[in-house]
């Protein structure tokens, strides 16, 4: 059985925007224990998902999101 092919959602919304300082965005590509979700899974291009990686690095640098969610007690 062949699945869909994903297709990556900045390269068909180049609205879209990847930012360090869009928390809201960079979120949808974390697991809840703050793991950076592959481009296997998400269906992000490579150029895109080097770019979210760098964002997601930088915002947890100057703590806009955590580094990682204590899963027994939430979100922090």
């Amino acid at each position: 059985m062949l699945s869909r092919r994903k297709i990556c959602k900045f390269c068909e919304n180049r609205d879209i925007i990847i930012d360090y300082k869009n928390y809201r965005t960079l979120r949808r590509f974390i697991t809840e224990q703050g793991k950076i979700i592959p481009s296997r899974i998400t269906g992000t291009c490579a150029k895109h998902q080097r770019e979210l990686t760098k964002a997601i690095k930088r915002a947890r640098n100057i703590a806009l999101l955590p580094y990682t969610y204590n899963v027994t007690q939430g979100y922090k």
